[in-house]
């Protein structure tokens, strides 16, 4: 069999504490199979999560958290018989299998299923391992140092809280055809919190950073220019004026605010939700549905970032998906179910929380391509409106496409200027209709900084979000005024 450094890696770190081998997960696949079988797999895990909290200036607490386990399922058309275990022996794999077959309601095979794929290469991020013993005290050394820079930075500075989240994930996926692929999945995730007071009010700044790397990827001037972003977020805050609201035009700046596009049409265009008629966007490739300019990717194989994956949790490789082409509707994500219910192909996409939990079409790194514009020009074209670059909290209803943002930083703009800082507003609108009202898109595209999660069905997830400065020539803001 062809492996690949990544893919023996995960077979090492999985196989060698639970006493398997090959042969253990082709006698599995072939108890799995039975007549009708559209799609069986095993997707094995084993996973090492560590936390550090920072709160008001004292490294305050922490947790350490191992996880393993094993999750089967086999699939006939639409319908899908899952069971896991945390048992990993050769012995409750067997067990796990008979479990599966007698949901799904088959018989299984006796014939072991030959495992002789080659497994994808990639060098996205190296299958390094972060959580190692002795590890603590560097990375308890960051929120330290996150502590002295904020409330060097500024006097008002009146509280600083961090959390850090590092987590070593080995995953091995086998499934009926034969393919195996495995993956060591590195992911380190910090976020930093600084409130400030001045005159009896306060205001907050939040910023973080994340990525499929180790502490080499946080050198001190990044962490220092994280933290100081922080600080002029919140000192900048405590002059904000109420958001004014009504119909308007809207610029978004660069990096984080793209989880628009995320919630707005990203999971509309998710391959279950097609397939099942709940997505707003059912049945409409090769329709216009945004304005001319408006080109949008999913892209797992970017290097280095959280929401990449060399192999997603069903084994295939990471790819980029073109999901609208100069306005136009041109495809989906799907998860290889999916994919074969739809008679598409599988796009990277399937991705799922653990080893308990059934993978499902998801994002990864899903972002606006760059225009011509100069972010200047953007803002020099409003005359009355709102500017936004950073946001709280969002949800979206995937049948109608309705969403709404909290933005966390904002000013007005006010005859092509970017003036007064503005508090409380909430952008509102329906994906279709804002993706028709974009006029303007810029030329400095930029991803977020590591720190976007998503939640469907219960599940949560890493992803990557991204975008230019753009304008959206209308747009309801809900404000105070």
């Amino acid at each position: 069999m062809n492996t690949n450094i990544t893919t023996d890696a995960a077979t090492a770190r999985i196989f060698g504490p639970a006493g398997l081998d090959l042969f253990d997960l082709s006698r599995t696949l072939g108890r799995l199979a039975s007549a009708g079988t559209d799609l069986a797999d095993l997707f094995l895990e084993a996973k090492r999560s560590r936390t550090f909290r920072l709160e008001d200036g004292r490294v305050a607490g922490g947790s350490y958290q191992i996880t393993q386990g094993v999750g089967a399922r086999a699939a006939r058309g639409g319908q899908v018989a899952f069971a896991h275990s945390a048992d990993m022996s050769a012995a409750a794999l067997a067990t796990l299998a008979d479990a599966v077959r007698a949901l799904d309601g088959g018989s299984g095979g006796e014939v072991a299923v030959p495992i002789s794929g080659t497994p994808p290469v990639h060098d996205l991020y190296p299958p390094i391992m972060l959580n190692m013993p002795g590890s603590a005290a560097p990375w308890i050394g960051l929120l330290e140092r996150i502590d002295a820079v904020a409330r060097a930075a500024d006097p008002r500075v009146a509280r600083v809280d961090g959390f850090l989240r590092i987590m070593d994930q080995t995953m091995l996926v086998a499934d009926l055809d034969g393919r195996i692929a495995g993956d060591v999945r590195p992911t380190m995730q910090l976020f930093v919190t600084v409130v400030a007071e001045s005159g009896g009010r306060r205001a907050q700044g939040q910023t973080g950073l994340g990525g499929r790397h180790g502490i080499e990827g946080v050198t001190e001037a990044r962490l220092d220019a994280l933290v100081v972003q922080a600080v002029a977020m919140a000192c900048t805050n405590l002059d904000a004026r109420p958001a004014p609201s009504g119909m308007m035009p809207v610029v978004l700046g660069p990096g984080y605010p793209g989880v628009l596009f995320h919630e707005a049409i990203g999971h509309g265009l998710e391959g279950d939700h097609h397939r099942k008629n709940q997505s707003a966007f059912t049945g409409r490739i090769g329709e216009r549905i945004a304005a001319p300019g408006v080109t949008v990717v999913d892209d797992g194989g970017l290097p280095g970032l959280i929401g990449s994956l060399g192999v997603d949790d069903e084994g295939s490789g990471a790819m980029r998906t073109t999901l609208i082409e100069d306005g136009v509707l041109a495809g989906l994500m799907q998860d290889r179910l999916n994919a074969g219910l739809m008679n598409a192909r599988p796009t990277g996409n399937g991705r799922r929380q653990s080893y308990a939990h059934l993978p499902m079409p998801r994002m990864t790194n899903t972002f606006l391509l760059p225009g011509d514009h100069t972010p200047a020009d953007v803002v020099a074209s409003v005359k009355d409106g709102i500017y936004a670059t950073a946001f709280g909290g969002g949800q979206v209803d995937i049948v109608s496409g309705r969403f709404n943002f909290t933005t966390t930083q904002a000013w007005l703009i006010e005859n092509g200027r970017i003036t007064a800082p503005v508090e409380g507003a909430t952008l509102i609108g329906v994906g279709h209709e804002a993706l028709k009202q974009i006029s303007m898109v810029g030329n400095d595209l930029a991803l977020d900084d590591g720190v976007a999660s998503c939640s469907k069905d219960g599940q949560y997830l890493d992803v990557g979000v991204g975008q230019p400065t753009i304008r959206i020539d209308a747009m309801m803001v809900g404000g105070a005024s």
